[in-house]
């Protein structure tokens, strides 16, 4: 009786161990089962710069969504923003592709704008900034072109 007291203690405690992994998993991952975020937005950028599906969306340094996909149109890379619910994006904002430090990781920043009209789900961004490319500026500078 009393080794089966021990391996059902074991077996709970293993079991325990194994839902708390995934559940630091989920949430330090940031996965999200439930679809993504509430607001579909697009935006249009000459050059994406090296930044992935996934990627920080913040508006005034906070983080209010990520990037959900980056396809090819008409020779432009159109990238689909997932937003929180809460967040109201005007119709004259500007998202540019930034690097958080010198070669640090990319992210979107929407710089909001002062327009009245409010852009709806599948809204697109008109004014857009790509990504600045640091190797072809530095090849610039270093033949001449500048």
């Amino acid at each position: 009786m009393k080794k089966f007291d021990l391996e059902l203690a074991v077996g709970i405690f293993l079991l325990m161990g194994i839902l708390s992994i995934g559940y630091l998993s989920i949430k330090l991952g940031k996965l999200d089962f439930m679809g993504g975020r509430g607001l579909a937005i697009y935006a249009e950028f000459e050059k994406v710069g090296g930044i992935k599906p996934g990627a920080v969306i913040e508006i005034a340094g906070v983080e209010v969504g990520s990037i959900k996909s980056i396809r090819l149109n008409n020779n432009l890379a159109l990238i689909e923003f997932a937003l929180d619910d809460t967040v109201k994006i005007h119709d004259d904002a500007i998202a540019s592709i930034k690097t958080k430090g010198l070669i640090g990781e990319k992210y979107i920043q929407i710089t909001p704008g002062g327009s009245e009209k409010i852009l709806p789900t599948g809204g697109k961004i008109r004014d857009t900034e790509s990504a600045v490319d640091i190797e072809e500026l530095i090849s610039k500078f270093v033949f001449g072109k500048v």
